[in-house]
C-alpha cells in the first residue's frame, strides 16, 4: 500500500512543479547535449580522418628537391633503419584544357605509401597508360563521371586520358591550391592521380619541361622522430633536402587542428551548460523539498521509513536526470550531425569518405556521473529534511533568521525607497538564488559576446587581408625553373603587375617559405600587428607574428636562416612584424639582391583578367575565386553563431524563469502581505521585476569582459594559424547587452503576472 500511494504521489508532485521540473530537464538536456554534441564532433573527426590516413598510407615525411630523385636516392632512404617504406612522389599543379580550372596532377609509384582510396570506377593499375583517377568531389561540382574523357595542359604539353575512377586521398583531405585560400573550392581545383607508366609515356616532352627527374619528392612512412631522421636522410643523400613531416603538411595539420579546436571548444561551453544545470538542480530541488517538508513530516509521522521517503524523493531528481539525459543524447547526436554528415559544415573542408559518429568512452561515463549526482543531490536535499522527529519534521520549511546587516544601518540605505529595500534584504537572504540568477545572465552574455566577437573579428581579418592586402585581379604562377630572372620580371612588366618569389628556407630545424616581393603598382599589401597596411623597406626583413613568438624576436633583433640545398648561411635585420596568412620571412627583391640569396620570380600579381599563353605560366587564380572560398567559410561560421545565440537565449529564458518562478515561491506569503497592506498587482509586479533587471545589469557588467575573455581564448586556441586579432563591434555590444535584457525583462513579465492569482488569505493562514 505504500508503495501504491508514493507511486500516485510521484505524479501529482511533478505536475505540481511542472514548471520547475520541464526547466530542469530542458537544462540538463542542453547540458548534456552541448557536452556530448562537441566531444562527438572533434572525436567522429579523429576516428574518420585516422581511417582515411591508414588506408591510403598517409606519409609521416616529405622530402623535397628540385632537381628530383633517382631510383638510387629511393633505395638509400628505404635503406635508413627505422623506414618502413617509402615511394617517389610527383604534384605537380596543370590545368584542365578548355577552361581554367587546375588540377594536381598526382604520381605515387608505391601505392602503400600516399595512395588511393578508389570509391567509384576500375581499380588502380600502374600499368594503365591513360587513366584518370580523379577527386570524386571535383567530379561532382563539374559533372565529371567515370569513363568521361579528360584533357591536361601543363605548359605546351597535353595529356588526354579517361576517367577509370573517382577517388579520395588523405594527401588532398584539405584540397587547397595555396596558403591563400582558406576552404577548397572543388569547381575550380582538385586532384588526379595517373599510374607512372602513363607519366612514362609523356617522359620526353615533361621532361625537358620540368629538367631533372621527374620526381622532386619522397614520401616516407617512418616512426623515427623528426630530428633523427633529418641526420639520416642527410647522411643517405649527401646533401641537405627540405624536409616536412606530417604535421607540417595542410592535410594532418589543418585535420588534427580542427580536433584540438573541437577539443577546446568541448572543454567551453559543455562545461558552461553543465554548470549552470547542476547549480540550478540544486536550488531547485532544495526549494521543491522545502515546500514538500509539510508532506515529509507527515510520510514520517504514517509510519514511513526515512530510506523509503528518501528514494522517493530522491526518485524525482533521478527522473529529471534520466529525462534530460534521453533528450540530450539527442540533441548531442543531432549537434553532431548537424556539423559531421556529407553535407554539412566539416564536409566544406574536409574530404572524408567516412562521416559515421562517434563518442569517446569517456562521455559515457560523464554522462553517468552527472545521472548520479543529480540523484545524489535529490537524496541530500530531501535529508535534511527528515532530521530530527516527525513532529520536527512536519513544522513547515522557515528560511534561516537574517539578522540586520551593517549597511542597513547607514543613512544611504534608509534613504532608498522601500523596492529598493525590499529586494536587496531578499538578494541578501536568499544568495544561492541570486547567485544562479547572475550566473545564468553572464553565460547568456558570454555566448553572445563569444559568438557574435568571432563574426566581427573575421570580418575585420578577411577586410584586411582579403579586401586591402589583395589588390590585384589575377595571380599568375609561373614555371620558375624554366625562366631565368630576367625573363620573369620581363613577363611582369608586360602584364603591368608586382612580382614575387618564394623559397623554402630553414630556422633550426624548422622549415618556412622565404617570400621575396617587388612592388611597384601596389597590387601587394602587407599587415602589420595592428592590423594596419604597412610598406615592405629595403633595410631589413619582415617575419611573421608567429615566427616572431616562437624566437622571441622583434624589430631590431638579428635574423638567421639557410635556404635548402645550399649550404649558405644570411643573417638580416628584422625590420617588422607582420600578421600573414603565410608562416614566413618577407624581403624585398632591392634586400635580396643586397644580400646575395639567389632567387626567380613564381608569382606575378596583375589586374588583368586576360592573360595571353606563355610556355612559362602554369596556371591563373583569381582574387574571386578565393573570395567565393570565403563565402562558403563565412556561411559556416554564421551558422555557428546562430547556434550560439539560440544557445543563449534558451539558456537565459530556462534559468531564469525557473529562478523567477522559485522566487516567487519563496516571496509568496511576503506578496500576499503586501497585498493585504494595499499593494496593487502592477506594483508588485515591478518589484519583482526589478529585482530581475538588477542582477541582469551586474550580469552584463562581469559577462562582458568573461565573453572578451572566453574569445581570446577561442582565437588563440583554436585559430591561432590565421593570427587573428580580436576585434568588437558597437552592434555585438548593442546586440548582446539588449538581447540579454530583453530576455530578463520577458521572463520577469512572464513570473510578474503570477502574482495576481495569489491567494491571500491561504497564505497568511500558513504557520511560521
Amino acid at each position: 500500500m505504500f508503495r501504491s500511494i508514493l507511486f500516485r504521489k510521484l505524479f501529482r508532485t511533478l505536475w505540481k512543479y511542472k514548471a520547475q521540473f520541464i526547466s530542469m530537464v530542458i537544462m540538463v538536456a542542453l547540458g548534456i547535449g552541448v557536452f556530448l554534441g562537441f566531444n562527438v564532433e572533434w572525436y567522429s573527426l579523429e576516428v574518420n580522418t585516422k581511417e582515411i590516413y591508414d588506408a591510403t598510407g598517409f606519409a609521416d615525411y616529405r622530402i623535397y628537391n628540385d632537381k628530383g630523385f633517382s631510383p638510387v636516392d629511393l633505395e638509400a632512404v628505404k635503406g635508413i633503419s627505422g623506414v618502413d617504406d617509402a615511394t617517389r612522389f610527383l604534384s605537380l599543379n596543370v590545368s584542365v584544357r578548355d577552361n581554367t580550372d587546375t588540377l594536381a596532377l598526382t604520381v605515387s609509384e608505391n601505392m602503400d605509401v600516399s595512395g588511393i582510396l578508389v570509391m567509384e570506377g576500375e581499380p588502380y593499375s600502374p600499368e594503365d597508360p591513360d587513366g584518370f583517377w580523379l577527386s570524386d568531389s571535383y567530379a561532382a561540382a563539374n559533372e565529371i563521371s567515370v569513363g568521361d574523357p579528360l584533357s591536361l595542359v601543363y605548359q605546351a604539353i597535353t595529356v588526354n586520358g579517361t576517367v577509370k575512377g573517382l577517388v579520395k586521398s588523405s594527401e588532398y583531405l584539405i584540397c587547397l591550391p595555396d596558403s591563400n585560400q582558406m576552404m577548397p573550392d572543388y569547381s575550380s581545383y582538385g586532384f588526379v592521380y595517373i599510374s607512372p607508366a602513363m607519366l612514362d609515356n609523356a617522359v620526353p616532352a615533361l621532361y625537358k619541361a620540368l629538367i631533372g627527374s621527374l620526381y622532386h619528392q619522397i614520401n616516407v612512412k617512418s616512426s623515427l622522430d623528426k630530428p633523427a631522421f633529418v641526420e639520416a636522410v642527410d647522411k643517405a643523400l649527401g646533401s641537405t633536402r627540405l624536409i616536412l613531416s606530417k604535421a607540417e603538411t595542410v592535410s594532418w595539420a589543418e585535420a588534427q587542428g580542427e580536433v584540438e579546436e573541437g577539443k577546446a571548444m568541448a572543454s567551453i561551453l559543455p562545461v558552461l551548460f553543465l554548470a549552470i544545470a547542476i547549480l540550478t538542480m540544486v536550488t531547485t530541488m532544495h526549494r521543491i523539498c522545502a515546500s514538500e517538508k509539510t508532506q515529509i513530516g507527515t510520510f514520517k509521522a504514517l509510519g514511513f521509513k526515512d530510506r523509503r521517503i528518501l528514494a522517493h524523493y530522491a526518485a524525482y531528481a533521478l527522473i529529471i536526470g534520466l529525462l534530460g539525459t534521453v533528450l540530450g543524447i539527442g540533441i548531442g547526436y543531432g549537434l553532431g550531425w548537424f556539423i559531421m554528415n556529407p553535407d554539412g559544415a566539416m564536409a566544406t573542408y574536409i574530404d572524408m569518405p567516412s562521416w559515421t559518429l562517434h563518442a569517446p568512452v569517456f562521455t559515457w561515463v560523464v554522462i553517468a556521473g552527472i545521472i548520479a549526482f543529480l540523484t545524489l543531490i535529490g537524496f541530500l536535499s530531501v535529508r535534511k529534511m527528515l532530521q530530527g522527529t516527525a513532529a520536527d519534521a512536519l513544522r513547515p520549511y522557515s528560511p534561516k533568521r537574517m539578522k540586520h546587516l551593517r549597511f542597513e544601518e547607514t543613512k544611504r540605505f534608509k534613504r532608498l525607497g522601500f523596492g529598493t529595500k525590499w529586494n536587496m534584504r531578499d538578494c541578501v537572504r536568499h544568495k544561492a538564488r541570486s547567485l544562479m540568477t547572475l550566473f545564468g545572465i553572464i553565460g547568456c552574455m558570454v555566448l553572445l559576446v563569444g559568438g557574435l566577437g568571432m563574426k566581427d573579428t573575421m570580418d575585420a581579418f578577411l577586410d584586411v587581408f582579403y579586401e586591402k592586402a589583395i589588390n590585384y585581379t589575377t595571380r599568375v604562377n609561373l614555371n620558375e625553373e624554366n625562366m631565368t630572372l630576367a625573363e620573369g620580371k620581363a613577363l611582369a612588366e608586360s602584364l603591368d603587375g608586382d612580382w614575387a618569389s618564394s623559397r623554402a628556407v630553414q630556422i633550426g630545424d624548422k622549415g618556412y617559405a622565404l617570400e621575396i616581393y617587388s612592388v611597384t603598382h601596389d597590387k601587394v599589401r602587407f599587415a602589420d600587428t595592428d592590423m594596419k597596411i604597412v610598406p615592405l623597406s629595403d633595410d631589413g626583413a619582415y617575419i611573421c607574428s608567429r615566427i616572431a613568438r616562437d624566437y622571441h624576436l622583434k624589430a631590431g633583433d638579428e635574423l638567421s636562416f639557410s635556404p635548402y640545398d645550399s649550404n649558405d648561411h644570411y643573417t638580416v635585420p628584422v625590420a617588422g612584424v607582420l600578421d600573414s596568412m603565410t608562416e614566413g620571412i618577407f624581403m624585398t627583391d632591392a634586400l635580396t639582391d643586397r644580400i646575395g640569396i639567389p632567387y626567380k620570380v613564381s608569382s606575378i600579381f596583375t589586374d588583368r583578367e586576360a592573360i595571353p599563353d606563355n610556355p612559362n605560366i602554369l596556371n591563373r587564380q583569381s582574387k574571386q575565386s578565393i573570395m567565393d572560398s570565403f563565402d562558403v567559410f563565412m556561411d559556416l561560421m554564421n551558422k555557428m553563431i546562430w547556434l550560439l545565440v539560440i544557445a543563449a537565449v534558451i539558456l537565459g529564458i530556462v534559468v531564469l524563469y525557473n529562478l523567477g518562478v522559485m522566487s516567487y515561491t519563496e516571496r509568496y506569503r511576503e506578496m500576499a502581505t503586501l497585498k493585504v497592506v494595499g499593494f496593487r498587482d502592477s506594483k508588485i509586479g515591478r518589484l519583482l521585476i526589478s529585482q530581475n533587471l538588477w542582477l541582469t545589469v551586474l550580469g552584463i557588467l562581469v559577462g562582458i569582459p568573461a565573453g572578451i575573455g572566453v574569445l581570446q581564448y577561442l582565437l588563440t586556441a583554436l585559430a591561432s594559424e590565421y593570427e587573428l586579432k580580436l576585434v568588437l563591434g558597437l552592434p555585438t555590444w548593442l546586440v548582446s547587452i539588449l538581447l540579454t535584457f530583453g530576455v530578463s525583462l520577458i521572463v520577469g513579465l512572464m513570473v510578474a503576472r503570477k502574482n495576481r492569482h495569489i491567494d491571500m488569505v491561504a497564505a497568511l493562514k500558513t504557520a511560521e
